[in-house]
């Protein structure tokens, strides 16, 4: 569904006329397109140390990879950015990176701080701001801890001042892991590409060096089989699309009664269909068993299939509460353990599910789907170390509010208000969740287990 308002403000009389009367204004966001160039701008690396030198160095090498020199690291592949280290008065940046691993005290956090700061107004549209920064711990001598956890609000209060579409976001790397490591590169350049449009003010947080990265970034999903579910429609179509633009075969999953929107789902990605109740008992070993028999192999599950049945708790039926809970988290419960015990599923596996950001901040009319959304979350948390010892992930992405058909039938007031309660003040396509959950599904994100990355343009509810 189109955003009229966005649109007027953005063209023509209606746009001068917006910015007379000073009424917000959110920007045409700069989404991904195969082909186009990482950033349409120079990039400004701020921080000291190797690990600086080493983001530096990725930016800036060329395709093919740098050569190592010393004892800087070596990375599969250059992305051939203009890299400045200091500012320079005549650039407009087009994403500034502050690389703070090092950072032992609050203090150490004010020189970079404020370098960045005096690029701010000059930003191209779009710009990109990430953040690269150890978690606080509570082993960490105080001062170590107040600077680590400093980052975290910095940067989520800096992504609400940005405008023009611009992001902020922060790759959070655990201690032993280096910020060459296959998801810290993988993490970074998510976060500076178009395809994370509609994240802002997220930490994303790196547990480990596992995972690969890809040979072609274009086509980081090559070779692999991935299933969605709830794959007919809106997101699942969307994420249809992008696992297949991104290189892999796709099994679309849907009930027997959407088997027209199905069929031309899986004939336009030249993937496969399965019409099936993913609450059957039985839906595991279906998915299984399609998937291997056609295409010889399952690497990525999906689960996107989810149904809403609002109401307010004191006027909850059982039936209401039963369904969404069943549809939302048992199914994904029930064919999960299918498919870990199946042996089948054990070649670095992907699980993505949806979760929701009424799961973490909670929704008035929605317990059952909050309830359900919120065990996505709690599910991936636990069922990521089941799957790290063959270098496995589970992982979650939260969307906020998403233009969908569901979210077309909200009152036009509420939807209205809903769109312009996030940083970006618009409601995010189908394709930003699409393209979140692509990269949570590559080989390069082996190293991010049981995390649940928001995508709702900094709504301001919940953390």
């Amino acid at each position: 569904m189109s955003d009229r308002y966005l649109e007027l403000v953005n063209s023509g009389l209606t746009q001068k006329l917006a910015k007379q009367l000073g009424l917000p204004r959110p920007a045409v966001l700069r989404r991904y397109r195969p082909g186009q160039p990482l950033l349409d701008g120079p990039a400004l690396v701020l921080g000291s140390g190797p690990d600086a030198d080493a983001v530096a160095t990725l930016l800036s090498s060329p395709a093919g990879g740098p050569t190592p020199t010393g004892d800087a690291p070596a990375v599969l592949d250059g992305w051939d950015v203009e890299v400045h280290r200091h500012p320079s008065p005549d650039a407009r940046y087009a994403a500034v990176v502050l690389v703070l691993t090092g950072v032992e005290h609050p203090d150490d956090l004010t020189a970079p701080v404020l370098v960045a700061a005096s690029t701010l107004r000059t930003l191209r549209r779009g710009a990109r701001v990430v953040t690269v920064s150890r978690p606080a711990l509570d082993s960490d001598a105080p001062a170590v801890a107040a600077a680590r956890q400093g980052v975290d609000g910095f940067l989520r209060s800096l992504a609400k001042e940005l405008r023009n579409g611009a992001t902020g976001n922060g790759v959070v790397v655990a201690q032993d892991v280096p910020v060459t490591a296959p998801s810290v590169v993988a993490a970074l350049r998510f976060f500076l590409s178009a395809r994370s449009a509609f994240v802002d003010g997220q930490l994303l947080e790196v547990d480990s060096d596992a995972g690969e990265l890809p040979r072609d970034w274009e086509k980081p999903l090559a070779g692999k089989v991935a299933v969605v579910t709830g794959a007919a429609r809106g997101i699942g179509a969307a994420i249809a699309d992008v696992l297949a633009r991104d290189g892999a075969t796709v099994v679309a999953v849907d009930v027997p009664a959407a088997g027209e929107q199905l069929a031309q789902v899986a004939n336009r990605v030249r993937g496969t269909a399965l019409q099936l109740d993913v609450t059957a008992a039985d839906a595991g070993e279906r998915i299984l068993e399609h998937a291997t028999a056609r295409h010889g192999r399952l690497d990525i599950v999906v689960h996107n299939a989810g149904i809403t049945r609002d109401k307010l708790l004191a006027n909850m039926s059982d039936d209401k509460w039963a369904s969404v809970l069943a549809v939302n988290i048992a199914s994904q419960l029930r064919i999960n353990e299918t498919l870990l015990t199946s042996g089948d599923f054990s070649d670095a596996p992907r699980i993505v599910s949806l979760a929701s950001t009424s799961g973490i901040a909670g929704n008035r009319g929605q317990t059952n789907y909050a309830t359900s959304k919120g065990g996505v979350i709690g599910m991936v948390r636990a069922t990521a170390p089941l799957l790290a010892p063959f270098g496995g992930t589970a992982n979650a992405v939260a969307p906020g509010f998403i233009e969908t058909e569901m979210t077309a039938r909200i009152p036009a007031v509420t939807r209205q208000l809903a769109r312009r309660l996030n940083s970006l003040q618009q409601g995010g396509q189908p394709v930003d969740v699409a393209e979140a959950i692509a990269f949570l599904a590559s080989p390069a994100a082996g190293g991010i287990l049981g995390r649940t990355l928001r995508v709702c343009g900094q709504n301001l509810v919940g953390r």
